[in-house]
C-alpha cells in the first residue's frame, strides 16, 4: 500500500492555536508512516442548506475534495463550554452531505482534544464521536486522545510533550491500522 495520506483538521481559526500547533507537531514526526496536510476552516461559511442547492462555495467544495482524497482524518478539537467549537461542527456539516453519502461516509477518523482546564476536553470528544457517528464515518476505537493543560505544553509554536506525542503516535497506529482494512 502507498503511504496513507491523512488530512489534519484543526477546531480552532486562531493564528496561534494550540490544536493547529499539535497537529503540525504530529505531522512532523510521522517520518515515512504517513503523510500529513492540513485544512484550515477558516472560509467554510455557516452551513445553510439553500446555499447547498446552487453551487456549493468554493470553500467547502475544496474541504470535501480534500477529505475524499485523503486515506483518514485527524480531528483536533479545542474544547468550548463542555463542547466542540462551532467552526468544527460547522464544517462537518457542510462535510456530512449529502446525507449517509458524504465523504465521511466509511472516513477513518482518529479524534483529538485539547483545553487548558485539567480534562483535556473529554466533553468534546464525545460530542464528537456522536456527529461523526452521525456521518457514518470509522472513528478509531482506543484510548481517548485528550491534552489537559494545553497551554503549558506548547513553546515556540510547537507541541512538546513528548508522552503525549507518543500517545498520539500510538493512535496514529490504530488509525492506519483502520484505513488497511
Amino acid at each position: 500500500m502507498a503511504t496513507p495520506r491523512l488530512l489534519g483538521i484543526s477546531g480552532s481559526l486562531r493564528s496561534q492555536s494550540t490544536n493547529t500547533a499539535v497537529l503540525k507537531s504530529l505531522g512532523a514526526r510521522l517520518g515515512d508512516q504517513a503523510e500529513m496536510s492540513l485544512f484550515a476552516l477558516n472560509d467554510i461559511p455557516l452551513y445553510n442548506a439553500d446555499i447547498e442547492t446552487e453551487a456549493l462555495p468554493a470553500s467547502v467544495a475544496a474541504l470535501k475534495e480534500a477529505i475524499t482524497q485523503a486515506d483518514g482524518l485527524i480531528i483536533c478539537s479545542p474544547e468550548y463550554n463542555y463542547g466542540t467549537s462551532g467552526v468544527l461542527k460547522n464544517a462537518l456539516d457542510w462535510a456530512s452531505r449529502p446525507g449517509f453519502n458524504s465523504p465521511l461516509k466509511n472516513k477513518p477518523v482518529l479524534i483529538m482534544t485539547s483545553s487548558p482546564g485539567v480534562l483535556g476536553g473529554v466533553r468534546a470528544q464525545s460530542q464528537l464521536r456522536e456527529t461523526l457517528s452521525a456521518t457514518l464515518s470509522r472513528v478509531i476505537c482506543g484510548p481517548q486522545i485528550v491534552i489537559p493543560g494545553v497551554n503549558q505544553k506548547i513553546q515556540n509554536g510547537h507541541f512538546v510533550d513528548e508522552t503525549t506525542i507518543e500517545f498520539m503516535l500510538a493512535g496514529v497506529d490504530h488509525l492506519i491500522a483502520e484505513i488497511k482494512l
